[in-house]
Protein backbone atom coordinates (compact mmCIF):
# COMPACT_ATOMS: atom_id res chain seq x y z
CA UNK A 1 0.00 0.00 0.00
CA UNK A 2 0.89 4.06 -0.12
CA UNK A 3 0.14 6.53 2.12
CA UNK A 4 0.92 9.62 0.30
CA UNK A 5 2.80 12.64 2.93
CA UNK A 6 -0.57 14.66 1.88
CA UNK A 7 -3.11 14.17 -0.37
CA UNK A 8 -4.72 17.17 -0.85
CA UNK A 9 -6.83 16.81 -3.32
CA UNK A 10 -8.36 13.82 -1.60
CA UNK A 11 -8.63 16.06 1.49
CA UNK A 12 -10.40 19.01 -0.31
CA UNK A 13 -13.05 16.56 -1.87
CA UNK A 14 -15.21 16.59 0.89
CA UNK A 15 -15.37 20.18 0.29
CA UNK A 16 -16.34 20.37 -3.13
CA UNK A 17 -19.97 20.70 -3.67
CA UNK A 18 -19.22 24.03 -0.94
CA UNK A 19 -16.65 25.08 -3.03
CA UNK A 20 -18.43 25.35 -6.09
CA UNK A 21 -21.27 27.20 -4.11
CA UNK A 22 -19.12 29.42 -2.42
CA UNK A 23 -17.89 30.12 -6.19
CA UNK A 24 -21.18 30.61 -7.87
CA UNK A 25 -21.91 32.97 -4.87
CA UNK A 26 -18.99 34.86 -5.77
CA UNK A 27 -19.44 35.04 -9.21
CA UNK A 28 -23.13 35.97 -9.03
CA UNK A 29 -21.83 39.29 -6.73
CA UNK A 30 -20.05 41.03 -8.96
CA UNK A 31 -17.05 41.89 -6.26
CA UNK A 32 -13.66 40.60 -7.14
CA UNK A 33 -11.38 42.61 -4.66
CA UNK A 34 -11.81 43.71 -1.16
CA UNK A 35 -15.62 43.01 -1.38
CA UNK A 36 -18.14 41.05 0.61
CA UNK A 37 -16.97 37.39 1.42
CA UNK A 38 -13.71 38.85 2.31
CA UNK A 39 -15.31 41.37 4.89
CA UNK A 40 -17.37 38.18 6.47
CA UNK A 41 -14.11 36.18 6.81
CA UNK A 42 -11.99 38.36 7.86
CA UNK A 43 -14.74 38.84 11.13
CA UNK A 44 -15.24 34.83 10.93
CA UNK A 45 -11.65 34.27 11.53
CA UNK A 46 -11.09 37.48 13.94
CA UNK A 47 -13.86 36.17 15.83
CA UNK A 48 -12.36 32.36 15.69
CA UNK A 49 -9.25 33.75 16.96
CA UNK A 50 -10.78 35.93 20.02
CA UNK A 51 -9.47 39.14 18.36
CA UNK A 52 -11.17 42.28 17.21
CA UNK A 53 -9.35 42.84 13.98
CA UNK A 54 -8.23 40.44 10.45
CA UNK A 55 -6.82 41.82 7.64
CA UNK A 56 -6.80 38.91 5.04
CA UNK A 57 -3.70 39.41 2.70
CA UNK A 58 -1.79 38.07 0.12
CA UNK A 59 0.16 35.48 2.19
CA UNK A 60 1.97 34.52 5.45
CA UNK A 61 5.14 36.32 4.38
CA UNK A 62 3.66 39.67 3.65
CA UNK A 63 0.80 39.23 6.73
CA UNK A 64 4.37 39.30 8.91
CA UNK A 65 6.36 42.11 6.95
CA UNK A 66 3.01 43.99 7.19
CA UNK A 67 2.78 44.03 10.45
CA UNK A 68 6.38 45.21 10.70
CA UNK A 69 6.21 48.24 7.86
CA UNK A 70 2.91 48.67 10.32
CA UNK A 71 4.67 49.04 13.46
CA UNK A 72 7.10 51.85 11.85
CA UNK A 73 4.42 53.94 10.41
CA UNK A 74 3.46 53.83 14.07
CA UNK A 75 6.82 55.05 15.28
CA UNK A 76 6.50 51.62 17.29
CA UNK A 77 9.91 50.63 15.15
CA UNK A 78 12.47 51.83 12.91
CA UNK A 79 15.15 50.97 10.23
CA UNK A 80 17.61 48.40 11.84
CA UNK A 81 16.04 47.50 14.96
CA UNK A 82 16.50 44.02 15.94
CA UNK A 83 13.75 41.57 15.90
CA UNK A 84 14.53 38.07 17.73
CA UNK A 85 13.24 35.07 15.50
CA UNK A 86 14.51 31.47 16.02
CA UNK A 87 17.53 30.19 13.91
CA UNK A 88 15.17 26.89 12.97
CA UNK A 89 12.00 28.77 11.47
CA UNK A 90 11.10 28.34 7.78
CA UNK A 91 13.33 31.55 5.88
CA UNK A 92 9.92 33.98 5.23
CA UNK A 93 9.87 34.65 8.70
CA UNK A 94 13.46 36.09 8.36
CA UNK A 95 12.62 37.44 4.83
CA UNK A 96 9.50 39.70 6.22
CA UNK A 97 11.86 40.66 8.88
CA UNK A 98 14.68 42.20 6.17
CA UNK A 99 11.59 43.19 3.95
CA UNK A 100 10.64 45.34 6.50
CA UNK A 101 14.13 47.33 6.59
CA UNK A 102 14.64 45.65 10.35
CA UNK A 103 17.89 43.49 11.70
CA UNK A 104 16.46 39.61 12.17
CA UNK A 105 18.75 38.48 15.35
CA UNK A 106 18.75 34.44 14.94
CA UNK A 107 17.94 32.90 18.49
CA UNK A 108 19.05 29.20 19.14
CA UNK A 109 16.32 26.81 19.49
CA UNK A 110 14.95 24.20 21.69
CA UNK A 111 15.66 20.88 20.67
CA UNK A 112 12.52 19.32 22.22
CA UNK A 113 10.00 22.08 21.40
CA UNK A 114 11.45 23.21 18.49
CA UNK A 115 10.52 26.62 19.21
CA UNK A 116 12.50 29.23 21.29
CA UNK A 117 15.21 28.08 24.10
CA UNK A 118 14.35 30.79 26.70
CA UNK A 119 17.46 31.25 28.37
CA UNK A 120 19.08 32.25 24.92
CA UNK A 121 16.32 34.72 24.28
CA UNK A 122 16.98 36.39 26.82
CA UNK A 123 20.64 36.15 26.59
CA UNK A 124 20.16 38.20 23.15
CA UNK A 125 18.38 41.10 24.25
CA UNK A 126 20.40 44.34 23.38
CA UNK A 127 19.41 47.74 23.24
CA UNK A 128 18.78 47.55 19.98
CA UNK A 129 16.07 45.12 20.15
CA UNK A 130 12.67 46.37 19.85
CA UNK A 131 10.39 43.01 19.46
CA UNK A 132 9.93 39.08 19.26
CA UNK A 133 8.65 36.68 16.87
CA UNK A 134 8.04 33.52 18.02
CA UNK A 135 7.23 31.18 15.95
CA UNK A 136 4.27 27.92 16.38
CA UNK A 137 6.35 25.82 14.32
CA UNK A 138 4.72 22.73 13.52
CA UNK A 139 1.60 24.12 14.71
CA UNK A 140 3.28 23.52 18.28
CA UNK A 141 2.70 26.74 20.74
CA UNK A 142 5.88 29.12 21.72
CA UNK A 143 5.92 29.13 25.32
CA UNK A 144 4.06 32.54 25.13
CA UNK A 145 3.62 33.10 28.42
CA UNK A 146 7.43 33.65 29.21
CA UNK A 147 8.02 35.40 26.14
CA UNK A 148 5.28 37.89 27.23
CA UNK A 149 6.59 38.28 30.39
CA UNK A 150 10.03 38.91 28.81
CA UNK A 151 8.95 41.60 26.62
CA UNK A 152 6.94 43.28 28.71
CA UNK A 153 9.87 43.33 31.25
CA UNK A 154 12.25 45.17 28.13
CA UNK A 155 8.69 46.93 26.66
CA UNK A 156 9.49 44.34 23.24
CA UNK A 157 6.76 43.91 20.73
CA UNK A 158 5.00 40.53 20.68
CA UNK A 159 4.99 39.21 16.75
CA UNK A 160 3.17 35.85 16.12
CA UNK A 161 4.35 33.79 13.51
CA UNK A 162 1.45 31.83 13.67
CA UNK A 163 1.35 29.95 9.96
CA UNK A 164 1.58 26.85 11.24
CA UNK A 165 -0.52 26.62 14.11
CA UNK A 166 -4.71 27.60 13.43
CA UNK A 167 -6.44 26.59 16.19
CA UNK A 168 -3.81 25.71 18.25
CA UNK A 169 -5.07 27.07 22.27
CA UNK A 170 -3.37 27.93 25.42
CA UNK A 171 -3.99 26.51 28.93
CA UNK A 172 -6.34 29.61 28.90
CA UNK A 173 -8.28 29.29 26.42
CA UNK A 174 -6.82 31.94 23.96
CA UNK A 175 -5.69 30.67 20.57
CA UNK A 176 -2.50 31.37 18.51
CA UNK A 177 -3.29 34.78 17.33
CA UNK A 178 -3.82 36.65 20.02
CA UNK A 179 -1.37 35.89 21.92
CA UNK A 180 1.10 38.35 21.08
CA UNK A 181 0.53 42.43 19.81
CA UNK A 182 -0.19 40.85 16.65
CA UNK A 183 0.11 37.57 14.31
CA UNK A 184 0.90 36.86 10.54
CA UNK A 185 -1.30 33.41 9.28
CA UNK A 186 -0.37 32.04 6.08
CA UNK A 187 -3.36 29.86 4.57
CA UNK A 188 -1.04 27.94 2.16
CA UNK A 189 -3.37 24.93 0.55
CA UNK A 190 -1.64 22.63 2.91
CA UNK A 191 -1.94 24.44 6.26
CA UNK A 192 -4.27 23.27 8.81
CA UNK A 193 -6.60 25.89 7.54
CA UNK A 194 -5.61 26.32 3.79
CA UNK A 195 -7.30 27.99 0.72
CA UNK A 196 -6.94 27.34 -2.95
CA UNK A 197 -4.01 29.34 -4.08
CA UNK A 198 -1.97 31.91 -1.53
CA UNK A 199 -3.29 33.66 1.37
CA UNK A 200 -2.57 35.05 4.92
CA UNK A 201 -3.43 37.30 7.29
CA UNK A 202 -2.47 39.65 10.46
CA UNK A 203 -4.45 39.55 13.24
CA UNK A 204 -4.45 42.20 16.60
CA UNK A 205 -6.13 43.77 19.14
CA UNK A 206 -4.18 47.18 17.82
CA UNK A 207 -6.83 49.49 16.34
CA UNK A 208 -3.83 52.04 15.15
CA UNK A 209 -2.26 48.84 13.61
CA UNK A 210 -5.14 47.59 11.85
CA UNK A 211 -6.17 50.77 10.68
CA UNK A 212 -2.39 51.30 9.01
CA UNK A 213 -2.01 47.96 7.57
CA UNK A 214 -5.18 47.59 6.42
CA UNK A 215 -3.98 50.41 4.05
CA UNK A 216 -0.75 49.21 3.83
CA UNK A 217 -2.26 46.12 1.99
CA UNK A 218 -3.96 48.53 -0.68
CA UNK A 219 -1.43 50.63 -2.02
CA UNK A 220 -1.11 52.22 0.91
CA UNK A 221 -4.72 53.96 0.76
CA UNK A 222 -6.95 55.43 3.09
CA UNK A 223 -10.09 55.95 0.41
CA UNK A 224 -9.90 54.93 -3.30
CA UNK A 225 -6.48 57.15 -4.98
CA UNK A 226 -6.32 58.65 -1.49
CA UNK A 227 -2.44 57.29 -0.37
CA UNK A 228 -1.37 57.74 2.80
CA UNK A 229 1.23 55.38 2.80
CA UNK A 230 3.49 54.07 0.65
CA UNK A 231 1.73 50.65 0.48
CA UNK A 232 2.21 47.29 -1.50
CA UNK A 233 -0.67 45.37 -3.27
CA UNK A 234 -1.44 42.34 -1.03
CA UNK A 235 -5.22 41.88 -0.42
CA UNK A 236 -6.61 38.58 -0.04
CA UNK A 237 -8.95 37.81 -3.32
CA UNK A 238 -12.66 37.33 -2.73
CA UNK A 239 -12.46 33.65 -3.96
CA UNK A 240 -10.13 32.69 -1.77
CA UNK A 241 -11.80 34.35 1.42
CA UNK A 242 -14.92 32.66 0.04
CA UNK A 243 -12.85 29.01 0.49
CA UNK A 244 -11.87 30.05 3.39
CA UNK A 245 -15.15 30.41 4.80
CA UNK A 246 -16.14 27.07 3.82
CA UNK A 247 -13.34 25.33 5.55
CA UNK A 248 -13.03 27.55 9.19
CA UNK A 249 -15.97 25.63 10.38
CA UNK A 250 -14.14 22.29 9.94
CA UNK A 251 -10.75 23.30 11.56
CA UNK A 252 -11.50 22.02 14.87
CA UNK A 253 -12.43 18.46 14.25
CA UNK A 254 -9.90 18.56 11.91
CA UNK A 255 -7.03 19.85 14.09
CA UNK A 256 -8.76 17.15 16.53
CA UNK A 257 -7.76 14.61 14.42
CA UNK A 258 -4.72 15.53 13.64
CA UNK A 259 -4.29 15.25 17.36
CA UNK A 260 -5.42 11.84 17.16
CA UNK A 261 -3.33 10.88 14.85
CA UNK A 262 -0.61 12.08 16.63
CA UNK A 263 -1.64 10.82 20.19
CA UNK A 264 -1.30 6.95 17.97
CA UNK A 265 2.05 7.67 16.77
CA UNK A 266 3.51 8.67 19.78
CA UNK A 267 2.04 5.25 21.47
CA UNK A 268 2.19 3.02 18.85
CA UNK A 269 5.82 4.19 17.52
CA UNK A 270 8.34 2.07 19.17
CA UNK A 271 11.71 2.38 17.26
CA UNK A 272 14.92 3.40 19.08
CA UNK A 273 16.34 4.78 15.76
CA UNK A 274 13.55 7.90 15.96
CA UNK A 275 13.25 10.43 18.39
CA UNK A 276 9.70 11.61 18.87
CA UNK A 277 7.82 14.96 19.34
CA UNK A 278 6.85 16.09 22.87
CA UNK A 279 2.78 15.47 22.96
CA UNK A 280 1.16 18.32 24.72
CA UNK A 281 -2.70 19.01 24.65
CA UNK A 282 -4.51 21.76 22.92
CA UNK A 283 -1.36 23.84 21.86
CA UNK A 284 -0.34 21.52 19.56
CA UNK A 285 -2.31 21.20 16.07
CA UNK A 286 -0.14 19.28 14.30
CA UNK A 287 0.40 20.96 11.38
CA UNK A 288 3.35 18.53 10.90
CA UNK A 289 4.37 15.43 12.92
CA UNK A 290 8.06 15.57 13.01
CA UNK A 291 10.82 12.76 14.17
CA UNK A 292 14.27 12.77 14.48
CA UNK A 293 16.75 10.19 12.81
CA UNK A 294 20.27 10.24 12.54
CA UNK A 295 20.56 9.01 9.27
CA UNK A 296 17.97 10.42 7.76
CA UNK A 297 18.66 9.24 4.07
CA UNK A 298 18.64 5.61 5.04
CA UNK A 299 15.44 6.11 6.68
CA UNK A 300 13.57 8.12 4.14
CA UNK A 301 14.81 5.62 1.11
CA UNK A 302 13.40 3.19 2.89
CA UNK A 303 10.06 4.71 3.83
CA UNK A 304 9.96 5.04 -0.03
CA UNK A 305 10.27 1.71 -0.33
CA UNK A 306 7.70 0.92 1.73
CA UNK A 307 5.07 3.79 0.08
CA UNK A 308 5.10 6.34 2.88
CA UNK A 309 5.65 9.59 1.75
CA UNK A 310 8.11 11.70 4.17
CA UNK A 311 9.07 15.37 3.54
CA UNK A 312 11.63 17.35 5.76
CA UNK A 313 10.89 20.51 7.03
CA UNK A 314 13.24 22.17 6.71
CA UNK A 315 16.49 20.93 5.27
CA UNK A 316 19.02 23.89 5.06
CA UNK A 317 19.41 26.22 8.35
CA UNK A 318 17.94 29.99 7.56
CA UNK A 319 21.61 31.07 8.56
CA UNK A 320 23.50 28.28 6.15
CA UNK A 321 21.34 29.55 3.31
CA UNK A 322 23.17 31.72 0.12
CA UNK A 323 20.24 33.77 -0.33
CA UNK A 324 21.37 35.39 3.56
CA UNK A 325 24.95 34.95 3.18
CA UNK A 326 24.98 37.92 5.85
CA UNK A 327 24.08 34.98 8.72
CA UNK A 328 26.23 32.64 7.09
CA UNK A 329 29.11 32.74 9.52
CA UNK A 330 27.13 32.22 12.28
CA UNK A 331 26.60 29.11 14.45
CA UNK A 332 23.68 27.24 16.19
CA UNK A 333 24.38 23.71 16.83
CA UNK A 334 21.02 22.76 18.28
CA UNK A 335 19.21 24.22 15.11
CA UNK A 336 21.69 22.87 12.69
CA UNK A 337 21.70 19.60 14.19
CA UNK A 338 17.57 19.29 13.79
CA UNK A 339 17.95 20.47 10.13
CA UNK A 340 19.60 17.51 9.64
CA UNK A 341 17.86 15.35 11.42
CA UNK A 342 14.27 16.48 11.19
CA UNK A 343 11.81 13.93 8.93
CA UNK A 344 8.09 14.69 8.71
CA UNK A 345 5.76 11.93 8.68
CA UNK A 346 2.06 11.93 7.11
CA UNK A 347 -0.47 13.47 8.87
CA UNK A 348 -3.81 14.74 7.62
CA UNK A 349 -7.77 14.70 8.67
CA UNK A 350 -7.99 12.76 5.33
CA UNK A 351 -6.01 9.73 6.63
CA UNK A 352 -7.64 6.76 7.22
CA UNK A 353 -6.93 3.94 9.94
CA UNK A 354 -5.41 1.87 7.66
CA UNK A 355 -3.02 4.10 6.87
CA UNK A 356 -2.31 5.34 10.85
CA UNK A 357 -1.36 1.69 10.89
CA UNK A 358 0.36 0.94 8.17
CA UNK A 359 2.94 4.24 8.93
CA UNK A 360 3.40 2.73 12.12
CA UNK A 361 4.08 -0.70 11.16
CA UNK A 362 6.77 0.56 8.50
CA UNK A 363 8.41 2.95 10.90
CA UNK A 364 8.46 0.06 13.81
CA UNK A 365 9.65 -2.07 11.20
CA UNK A 366 12.58 0.01 10.14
Amino acid sequence: MRVPFYDLKRYNAQFETVFKEAFNRFLDSGYYILGKELAQFEQEFADYCGVKHCIGVGNGLDALRLVLEGYKKLGKLHSGDEVLVASNTFIATILAIEQAGLTPKLVECNEASFNFDLDALSRAISNQTKAIMPVHLYGSLSNMEAINELAENQQLLVIEDAAQAHGATDRAGNKAGALGHAAGFSFYPTKNLGCLGDGGAVTTNDDQLAEVVRMLRNYGASKKYVNDYVGINSRLDEVQAAILRTKLPSLDADNAKRREIARLYDQQIQNPKLIKPIINAEDQVFHLYVVRVQDRAAFMAAMEVAGVGTLIHYPIAPHKQKALAELNHFNFPVAEALHDQVVSLPISPAMTQEEIDYVINTVNAY
